[in-house]
């Protein structure tokens, strides 16, 4: 009897026993789990996997970034998805950061009354933080409105930026739009993180001299800008050289013939290294003198004598008109009712609308871009310089040679796909490579001289290494619309539709491009693959499936279950 209670007393420690070891791996297992992750991208197009750039990135970070993310409390479907999305990129920021990156996710009006909530608004605003307007249904009020924030704060060494998570695409639907917001999460945190290490803003200058868009048209454009960089308005006529110490130089819809000095400054700019973004107009097109009563202008010719230099690089731009039947709406009367006319939006073939096609991280994944008069690009065979299509007309379009006229009453007139047969007309490219300048062997020795003692400068007929610049064959795509009621929009954005494109977000990367050596656009490269379900699979299987992914894991853990039993209970018979 005292052997079988000494032996009942061994059995239970030994069960106890294997329970504290039991219980112990379980803690070790998870506290392992909660410091490391891991896990396997099986997506073809790598959507999950960080790229080589971010994760440099991540690894230099000499400092923890806080970020917090404003989507937290009862959202719809498609943001529940999103703030999920953004969990899960934020982990795996940590993770290669080393516990760098604290993140967490608030509601900014949880347990807040409504006169609370006017403060917060204005605080998160000044940050640049908006709310969107969301309807949902409700059992017990039936719809009702709600504001959400689809956007995170990003805190690092003291700065603090902030980054819009949601997307919103023309032409998008819901589910393309939130794989949109979904992909771009690296490049977005990536990019702000980056920006909050730099220790001083890129300086970047904005050329003036030769009739350049300057003002109101340009307020979105500079103010954009000068989030990012230090911006200067730069007058060539009244400055020897353009400093190295610029990045780069915006050249913007110059309206004036350019003078040989002023483009050898240029040149020699660019032949020590220097990048240069252009928007040139070919053609004066007065569009005001519409407005103003006219029903029709001709287009001229503002001869800015820059033909020469860019075909030295790699690219002419034409004396024509890009006309698409993808386009803006411009209204029209098209009656009267009573005293009041009668407005119609029908398509301007020369407002055209340019989807982005090029695998380039420039424009990959951009949406559609808004353009008025642009002309269109030929590329030159250069040695040296790479050129690569931006931007590009669409597959029903045409060109019409200087000199145009626009008329208005065009709109009242349909088109159909065979009058525009001049399809896919580029009008952005990159060029890239060592660039040689257009003044070899043009200038007299007595000039080189005084520019080596009196300027200090030495005249170079070839960039000593690769540089960059991007033309773009339409003077108005940075600018932005403005009226006396509401003051200036934003770029891309087109008042009669309400409608905002891209042209803010492609100006910005083209920035990026220029000024940035760290590759962190490629992560806006991966691809957006959205894969559709059969619907009458999904209804001929939907009951297989439910059984497999309900049924399945129950039998699992009941065949470990009954195996644990049926070992255990051999176990102890056989003791």
């Amino acid at each position: 009897m005292a052997n079988q209670t000494s032996k009942r007393k061994s059995q239970q420690r030994q069960a106890i026993l294997q329970l504290v070891i039991m219980a112990a791996i379980l803690v070790c297992v998870n506290i392992i789990a909660a410091k490391f992750h891991y896990g396997l991208d099986l997506t073809t197009e790598k959507r999950f996997t960080l790229s080589a750039p971010t994760k440099k990135l991540l690894k230099k970070m000499d400092d923890v970034a806080v970020v917090t993310v404003y989507l937290k409390g009862s959202f719809p479907t498609g943001f529940q998805r999103l703030a999920e999305a953004t969990r899960e990129r934020l982990q795996s920021f940590k993770d290669v950061s080393g516990n760098k990156i604290i993140f967490k996710f608030t509601d900014p009006f949880e347990g807040k009354t409504e006169e609370e909530k006017g403060p917060i608004y204005q605080e998160l605003s000044k940050k640049g933080i908006e709310p969107i307007n969301i309807k949902r249904k409700t059992e017990e009020e039936g719809y009702n409105e709600k504001y959400i924030f689809p956007y995170a704060l990003v805190q690092y060494k003291g700065k603090e930026i902030s980054v819009r998570l949601l997307e919103n695409n023309v032409g998008y639907d819901e589910y393309q739009n939130l794989t949109a917001s979904e992909t771009l999460l690296e490049f977005k945190f990536a990019s702000a993180i980056h920006k909050l290490d730099e220790p001083a803003p890129a300086d970047v200058a904005y050329i003036v001299g030769h009739g350049e868009t300057l003002g109101w048209p340009t307020y979105d454009l500079l103010m954009t800008l000068s989030r990012k960089y230090n911006v200067d308005t730069f007058d060539m006529a009244s400055n020897y050289f353009i400093p190295r110490y610029y990045k780069a130089i915006i050249i913007n819809k110059p309206t004036l013939p350019f003078e040989d000095k002023e483009k050898f400054k240029i040149d020699q700019y660019v032949m020590n290294g220097g990048k240069v973004l252009w928007a040139i107009d070919q053609l004066y097109t007065p569009m005001d003198s519409l407005n103003n009563g006219s029903q029709a202008f001709v287009a001229t010719d503002y001869g800015l004598g820059l033909d020469d230099l860019l075909f030295k690089w790699g690219v002419r731009i034409n004396t024509d008109i890009v006309e698409d039947m993808q386009c803006l709406p411009l209204p029209i009367i098209v009656g009267q009712q009573g005293d009041k006319p009668q407005m119609d939006l029908r398509p301007w073939i020369y407002f055209p609308l340019f989807m982005p096609t090029s695998d380039h991280p420039i424009v990959k994944n951009l949406n559609v871009i808004m353009s008025r008069f642009a002309n269109s690009i030929d590329t030159i065979a250069v040695p040296d310089v790479n050129k690569t299509i931006l931007i590009q007309s669409s597959q029903y379009s045409r060109t019409e040679q200087y000199p145009v006229r626009v008329s208005l009453g065009m709109l009242k007139y349909p088109f159909t796909p065979d009058m525009f047969k001049k399809p896919y007309r580029p009008t952005a490219v990159l060029l890239e490579g060592k660039f040689k300048s257009i003044f070899q062997n043009r200038l007299a020795p007595q000039f080189l001289q005084v520019l080596k003692d009196s300027l200090k400068q030495t005249y170079k007929e070839q960039s000593d290494s690769s540089t960059s610049m991007i033309v773009i064959s339409d003077g108005d795509l940075m600018e932005n619309d403005f009226t006396q009621q509401y003051g200036p929009m934003e770029m891309g954005y087109w008042r009669f539709t309400r409608t905002r494109y891209s042209n803010k977000e492609f100006v910005l990367n083209c920035m990026d491009y220029l000024t940035d050596n760290s590759g962190l656009l490629e992560a806006r490269a991966k691809d957006q693959v959205i894969r559709m379900l059969d619907a009458k699979r999904v209804t001929k299987e939907k009951v297989k499936w439910r059984v497999i992914n309900i049924g399945l894991p129950i039998l699992i853990i009941l065949v470990f279950a009954s195996a644990y039993i049926f070992f255990r209970k051999r176990r102890y018979e056989k003791a």
